[in-house]
């Protein structure tokens, strides 16, 4: 069976409940958080700069990503720095484009070379890794965040376009990909064998991390007892009018 000792890959997480990031960031084997608008509004949030603040509280000491919410490039800019300034551990994160479809390249320039650490996300095809890759910097710490799960979700396969994506940017050593949007746990070990530097995920899918290495046989015995268990719970009950009770042993 495999082992978490055995990943390289690390573990980040991902989501705007406070409460879950404090749990997380108890935990050593979480390496980094991430957030977005999405998550955010799910969570209730409704003042950006005061949740970032108590995040940065819990997570003071590792990479966290906030992202920028603007579909102007000017106005992205001057969110980018803002949010950058909250802390020496924050990534801003950067859509690959804007709504209408342009690159967000040239504003990943600009603020690269403001020394602005960003996560490029987003990200779903090797050909904007590949214009991303031409904006940033060997001497700036960055993530691109390849939508994996989404990648899936239309049937591709995306461990191929991970990989292509780890050689378009391994002339820059500051770089690391991240394996944004996992739908279950064997996604952590998918991102683990093509080499991925990162995987994010909700807690739905990190909670099921004691489930690593489980015995199969004892976890199919648990699940029968499961629904068993709840169809007694719900008084369930079949009125047997065209059988009877048969010996089967």
């Amino acid at each position: 069976m495999r082992s978490l000792s055995d990943l390289r890959v690390k573990l980040f997480a991902d989501g705007a409940d406070l409460q879950v990031i404090r749990q997380m960031a108890a935990n050593p084997l979480i390496k980094g958080f991430t957030t977005n608008p999405t998550l955010m509004r799910k969570a209730g949030i409704v003042d950006y700069t005061a949740f970032a603040r108590e995040a940065l509280a819990l997570v003071p000491d590792r990479p966290i990503s906030f992202e920028v919410f603007s579909d102007d490039f000017e106005e992205m800019a001057a969110q980018a720095i803002e949010i950058a300034s909250w802390g020496p551990n924050v990534f801003v994160k950067i859509p690959v484009t804007n709504t209408r479809g342009q690159s967000a390249g040239p504003l990943i320039a600009h603020l690269t070379a403001m020394k602005v650490q960003v996560n490029v996300t987003a990200v779903l095809t090797t050909q904007q890794v590949a214009d991303v890759a031409r904006h940033l910097r060997r001497d700036v710490a960055s993530f691109v965040s390849i939508f994996a799960g989404r990648i899936a979700d239309t049937g591709c396969d995306p461990m191929p376009i991970v990989a292509d994506s780890l050689r378009l940017l391994e002339s820059l050593p500051s770089a690391e990909v991240i394996w944004a949007s996992p739908r279950e746990l064997l996604n952590v070990f998918q991102a683990d064998q093509v080499g991925c530097h990162v995987i994010t995920a909700t807690s739905d899918v990190l909670n099921k991390l004691p489930l690593i290495g489980k015995d199969l046989a004892e976890f199919s015995l648990e699940t029968v007892r499961m629904f068993r268990n709840d169809a007694l719970a719900a008084a369930y009950d079949i009125a047997l009018t065209h059988a009877r009770r048969i010996e089967v042993l």
